[in-house]
C-alpha cells in the first residue's frame, strides 16, 4: 500500500483517533493530578497575625498549613508591644494555598537612641528642621532675656537640661528656652551657658576703718 493511499485509509483514521482519545484521557488525568497536588479550589484565609509573638504566630499557622518567616525589625512603634508582629505579607484575610510563607515584621524593643546636635548659637528656627529629621517632638517654648531674638539657649526634657552630645530616646519631646531679643548687650547675658552656680564674694570694707594718709612735706615742692 502506498503512503497516499494508508493516509487517506480507514485504518489510520481509526488509529489517529485511538491516538488522540490517548492524548485526551492523559491530559485529563494529568489536570486531576495537579488539581489533588495543588488543593485547587481550597484556599485558606490568612490571619491576622498584628501584635502577636513570632513563636505564637508561628503555631498558628502551623495549625493550618502555612510558615511564618521573619523579614526584619523594623523602628519601634509604641502602638504595638515590644517584639510583635507589626506588618505581615500577604494582608490577613487574603486567600492563599497551603504552604505559603507568611512574611512578617516586628516591632522593635524601644525607641532607637539620639544623639542631640549642636545647638549653640543657632535659631529656633534653624534647629527645629533638625529636631523634626531626627523623629524627636517640640514641647514648651519659654523665652529669657537675651540679646538674640530666639536664639536656642538651653534645651531640657523631663526636666533635665541637655547638651550637644547628649543621648536621648527618638520620639522624645524637648522643650525649648530661648532669647526673647529684648536684652542690652552685656558679657552675661549674650553668652547661651548657664551662669556659674557661685561667684566669688567680693571684697567688703567699712568706711570708719579707712585711715587717711599721712601728709608729708615735700621738699622739693613750693
Amino acid at each position: 500500500m502506498s503512503l497516499f493511499k494508508y493516509l487517506t485509509s480507514r485504518t489510520f483514521f481509526l488509529q489517529a483517533a485511538i491516538a488522540a482519545s490517548i492524548v485526551a484521557a492523559f491530559t485529563f488525568l494529568l489536570i486531576l493530578f495537579l488539581d489533588f497536588r495543588t488543593n485547587h479550589g481550597e484556599e485558606i484565609k490568612v490571619p491576622d497575625l498584628s501584635k502577636m509573638k513570632l513563636e505564637v504566630a508561628e503555631e498558628k499557622l502551623n495549625e493550618i498549613d502555612l510558615e511564618v518567616f521573619l523579614l526584619d525589625t523594623v523602628d519601634f512603634n509604641a502602638d504595638y508591644p515590644p517584639f510583635t508582629i507589626l506588618e505581615q505579607d500577604p494582608k490577613a484575610g487574603s486567600l492563599v494555598k497551603d504552604g505559603r510563607k507568611i512574611y512578617v515584621k516586628l516591632n522593635a524593643g524601644e525607641f532607637t537612641n539620639i544623639e542631640i546636635p549642636e545647638f549653640k548659637d543657632k535659631t529656633f528656627r534653624q534647629i527645629s528642621a533638625t529636631i523634626k529629621s531626627l523623629t524627636l517632638k517640640e514641647g514648651k517654648i519659654t523665652y529669657k532675656p537675651h540679646i538674640a531674638k530666639d536664639v536656642v539657649l538651653q534645651i531640657y526634657q523631663n526636666g533635665r537640661r541637655l547638651r550637644a552630645g547628649d543621648i536621648v530616646k527618638k520620639n522624645s519631646t524637648l522643650d525649648f528656652v530661648l532669647g526673647d531679643g529684648k536684652e542690652v548687650f552685656n558679657e552675661e547675658t549674650f553668652s547661651s551657658e548657664e551662669p556659674s552656680d557661685t561667684l566669688p564674694p567680693a571684697e567688703e570694707t567699712n568706711p570708719e576703718d579707712v585711715k587717711p594718709e599721712e601728709f608729708k612735706e615735700n621738699n622739693g615742692g613750693i
